[in-house]
């Protein structure tokens, strides 16, 4: 699982067996992703990891 938000992001979240965007990444990030989580205001990677990889 990988989680990203930004363009710097892509290939990571392209390349991962579960693509996590954040709930506030740009459009690019959420097109690629498995998933989309909360945003960082959110919490989004705790949510993610608790509901994805635990």
């Amino acid at each position: 699982m990988a989680i990203g938000d930004q363009g710097n992001d892509l290939t990571m979240i392209e390349y991962a067996g579960t693509g996590v965007a954040m709930g506030n990444a740009i459009d690019e990030v959420k097109a690629a992703a498995t998933v989309i989580t909360k945003p960082n205001s959110e919490d989004g990677v705790a949510y993610a990891i608790n509901k994805w990889a635990l």
